[in-house]
């Protein structure tokens, strides 16, 4: 249940960040449901390999080039589903940030309900 809530949170905050930066835009809600589900799958079984295989570039970055790595998943995204589009890299970095800025405030608030 509480990943099912997690996803609608997830698609929530798609369709905020869609409406409020000009180079993201989401359909409709159930195209920002279908990115949620999309994200955490690549998040899941493509961003560990992309870590792996830039480790040292990781290295020698201080770990800043995982932020690119969120902004290429961010693409992928966008290539995989019909109906979210990124215009560019940048809007898929500004993006990336926002999004996992505004899921940690929407999933405190989860934390404070189970309590």
């Amino acid at each position: 249940m509480n990943f099912i809530i997690r996803l609608l949170l997830s698609a929530l905050a798609v369709v905020l960040l869609a409406n409020i930066l000009p180079g993201v835009s989401v359909d409709s809600y159930g195209v920002a449901i279908l990115v949620a589900v999309v994200l955490s799958l690549l998040n899941f079984l493509v961003k560990p390999l992309l870590v792996i295989f830039t480790l040292p570039v990781t290295i020698l970055t201080l770990g800043l080039f995982l932020l690119i790595i969120n902004a290429i998943i961010i693409l992928l995204a966008d290539w995989l589903v019909t109906g979210f589009d990124v215009a560019g890299i940048w809007w898929a970095l500004l993006f990336s940030l926002l999004l996992s800025l505004l899921q940690s405030i929407l999933f405190s608030f989860l934390k404070q309900d189970s309590k």
